[in-house]
Formats: C-alpha cells, sequence, structure tokens
C-alpha cells in the first residue's frame, strides 16, 4: 500500500482547489495549475485537505495513488513558495550573464551558447552561480538539467557546470613510471 497516497494533502490560505470531474484545479493569484487523475484514482476535497484513494486493487491504480498525492504536494508547493535550483560553474574562463530572455555561457568552447529561457523561469547569476526559480518542480529540473548538460563537470579537475549540492568524485592524474 502507498504510504504517500494515505497523506492528505494540506490546502494552505490563498490557494484555491476545484474538482471538476477527473480535473483538479489549483489557483492563487494570476497563476493557475490542473491535475488531469484520470480514472484510476478517487479524489475528494474536505475540511481544507486532498484526499487521494485508489479507485481499484489493481496495479496501475495503486502506482497512481500516490503519483497524483505527489504531484498535487508539489503544485501547491510551487503555487506558494516556489521552486529552485542552483548551478555552479567551475573553470578558468568559464561564465554566465544575463542578456535579456537569454542565458550566454562561456564554457571554454569557440563560441558562446546562448540559451533561451523558458516561458515561468526566472534566472538570476551571482558570480559563478546560476540560480534557476519557478514554480513548476518538473520545468525548473529540466531546465538546470539542460544547462548542465552543455558542459558536465569532469573527473579530473572538476572543470564544469554543476549542481551546487552535487558531488564529483575526483580521479587521479597520471603518475611517473619510476
Amino acid at each position: 500500500m502507498s504510504r504517500i497516497g494515505k497523506q492528505p494533502v494540506a490546502i494552505p490560505s490563498g490557494v484555491e482547489v476545484k474538482l471538476e470531474g477527473n480535473l483538479l484545479k489549483f489557483k492563487k493569484g494570476n497563476l493557475a495549475k490542473e491535475l488531469d487523475t484520470k480514472a484510476n484514482v478517487n479524489v475528494e476535497i474536505k475540511e481544507g485537505q486532498i484526499f487521494f484513494s485508489p479507485k481499484g486493487e489493481d496495479r496501475q491504480s495503486r502506482a497512481y495513488w500516490g503519483t497524483y498525492r505527489a504531484l498535487a504536494q508539489n503544485i501547491i508547493i510551487g503555487l506558494t513558495d516556489g521552486f529552485s535550483k542552483t548551478l555552479e560553474i567551475n573553470g578558468v574562463g568559464y561564465k554566465a550573464a544575463l542578456k535579456g530572455k537569454v542565458l550566454e555561457l562561456a564554457l571554454g568552447f569557440s563560441h558562446p551558447i546562448n540559451y533561451a529561457i523558458p516561458e515561468g523561469i526566472e534566472i538570476t547569476v551571482d558570480k559563478n552561480n546560476v540560480i534557476i526559480k519557478g514554480s513548476d518542480k518538473q520545468v525548473v529540473g529540466q531546465v538546470a538539467a539542460q544547462i548542465r548538460e552543455f558542459r558536465p563537470p569532469e573527473p579530473y579537475k572538476g572543470k564544469g557546470v554543476k549542481y551546487s549540492d552535487e558531488r564529483i568524485i575526483r580521479k587521479a592524474g597520471k603518475t611517473s613510471k619510476k
């Protein structure tokens, strides 16, 4: 049985949640998100909380039970606090700069890399840190992964783009024969 799915999702003040058929609609101010629960999960809203339960005892319904509860929780956190990821740029001459809605990265290639910032994402650059913020956890993580992919950290000197909490396992360089 799902341990995640059993826990109700608390609805904070300022966030409106409506259930229309299989569609859960979340709204706070001008931000709105939707979650389609298909036909695998029962959803109830009562006493300021959202309760999820599987429709049947089949494997598919139980799998979706915890998934939809986690997605609903992430939408509420995104609407209230938002999500952020921090990337560190390490290397001589490696730098990042914002130019309007474009992130310009100099990562040791013969040309700068221009990354168009998607809608709903806010990026700030502070020295060698790139901070990505947004209300959708999946999009924030995807943008961070795409930026990291331009120059992943290498194991010998640690140069490249890495997550701030990522630990690079370093390798020893060549040794002389004696």
